[in-house]
């Protein structure tokens, strides 16, 4: 159901906003006009970090895969320039508060917060917070040596653990992590799955309240001969009882909570109205024909041509979800596919549709590839990005003159083309194309066909692509 068309054009949109707001994490750097405390305060700041870093060292993992030195937050300090200079300084031996390490150790490696971090190694986002909090701020050797520094201050000690605290929520603020983006796109397709089963719920909601509107008008007071005797073609429709009777709709539905009667009611009655006052309704209910394939066409006509461009079914879409207008056109086309493999089923014994709901994904390649092409798009982009500026720079364009969403649309491209050999690297050309005609300029289709063909040609020749 969710196909690769639409995988890559989620992938593209989260990549754009990950890359755009990034927020690069960074140990702070020497405050402005120090004064004594202020330089006393940065001193043991950086000392505070550097005792995480040897903590980090000297505390084997009880299983190979939950260490702390591999901890993201870890890493990042390790790859601050400011934290490069610090362990350089302390790489001969002179840190004070080096014999504060193996107590500290003892300590956090008999501790709940340690067990739980072993047992879950993926919620490491918190475990160096929780560690000064509870073992390294309110040791008291610690604060012990740090009377001997020079310019010591109770009010140094406390500003130091200010500026730790502020690195936390810089950290836990930044964007750079790849897990919070492969979640940010599982997210969004699992949103795109709820939008297919809500557009095959709307039938069967519109259908429910032209009932209800139908029993009220046989009691109301004064009634008419077509009050008592309305035709019932459209409430009696088969598709709308397949749909309502399918086990994985309504399992789907009550999981997540699809309730489009209780929650939208009025759009629900809009769109009622607007489908009755519509030729199409017309021509249905004089059809004197009243099979299972009528009332597939008839619906497959009203999604098309009434319920999906409808301006406020739109803005109610939006409202729900940011991620619906942009699903709706894909989303659109399965909905109707499957309209066809109820009616298949319903008609053929012999056909080999089992289910007519489509699965989420074809297969199990189809599940993984959006994580593996946003994954291997974030790792190496900056080698994409150079690629693309080395075909710039011979055709005398200036790099910063592209639109970002032009180079996000490339780098992914680059990175789908290296590192999936079995996708015809045609059809990965194609799709990128497409999509960068209709989510960037209207001229970036044939300006990004022009630069990867010269990417593709760079690469070839320096044996880096082979397909």
């Amino acid at each position: 159901m969710i196909n690769r068309v639409l995988i890559r054009i989620k992938v593209v949109q989260l990549l754009y906003s990950y890359f755009l707001v990034q927020n690069n994490f960074s140990v702070q750097s020497t405050p402005s006009a120090p004064t004594k405390e202020k330089r006393f305060a940065y001193s043991l700041y950086l000392d505070y970090l550097y005792l995480m870093i040897s903590i980090a060292e000297s505390i084997s993992p009880r299983t190979k895969h939950s260490s702390l030195y591999d901890t993201r937050f870890i890493q990042r300090l390790l790859s601050d320039n400011i934290m490069k200079s610090v362990c350089n300084k302390y790489s001969g031996g002179d840190f004070p508060l080096a014999k504060c390490v193996s107590d500290l150790c003892e300590k956090i490696n008999e501790s709940a917060i340690y067990r739980s971090f072993q047992k879950d190694p993926k919620s490491d986002s918190m475990i160096w917070q929780d560690i000064f909090r509870y073992f390294i701020s309110p040791d008291t050797q610690i604060s012990s040596i740090a009377k001997g520094y020079q310019n010591y201050s109770l009010r140094g000690i406390d500003r130091a653990k200010e500026m730790v605290a502020q690195t936390f929520m810089e950290f836990a603020s930044s964007q750079d992590n790849i897990t919070d983006g492969v979640e940010d796109l599982q997210r969004s397709l699992s949103k795109a799955r709820e939008l297919y089963f809500r557009l095959l719920m709307l039938p069967v909601d519109i259908t429910y309240q032209r009932e209800v509107d139908l029993d009220e008008r046989r009691h109301r007071y004064l009634r008419t001969d077509e009050d008592m005797n309305p035709n019932p073609k459209f409430i009696d429709n088969e598709l709308v009882k397949l749909l309502d009777n399918n086990e994985e709709i309504k399992d789907y539905v009550e999981k997540n909570k699809i309730y489009w009667l209780q929650q939208y009611p009025e759009l629900i009655n809009h769109l009622l109205k607007k489908i009755i006052e519509s030729d199409l309704y017309k021509e249905y209910m004089q059809d004197p024909v009243s099979d299972l394939h009528a009332d597939c066409e008839f619906w497959k006509k009203a999604m098309n041509n009434i319920i999906m461009t409808d301006p406020q079914f739109l803005e109610t879409l939006e409202s729900m979800s940011v991620f619906w207008n942009d699903d709706l056109d894909i989303m659109g086309e399965f909905v109707i596919k499957t309209f066809r493999r109820f009616e298949e089923k319903a008609s053929d014994p012999s056909s080999k549709i089992t289910e007519p709901v489509l699965p989420m994904y074809k297969d199990g390649e189809d599940a993984k590839f959006g994580k593996e092409l946003f994954e291997a798009t974030v790792k190496k982009h900056a080698i994409y990005r150079g690629y693309i500026d080395e075909v710039l720079n011979k055709q005398h364009w200036e790099s910063d003159r592209l639109a970002y969403m032009d180079v996000v649309i490339m780098m992914t491209a680059i990175a789908e083309i290296l590192n999936f050999p079995k996708i015809p690297l045609q059809a990965s050309l194609n799709e990128y194309i497409e999509i960068a005609k209709s989510y960037s300029s209207a001229k970036s289709g044939s300006f990004i066909n022009g630069l990867l063909a010269g990417v593709i040609t760079n690469l070839k020749e320096s044996g880096k692509l082979r397909k």
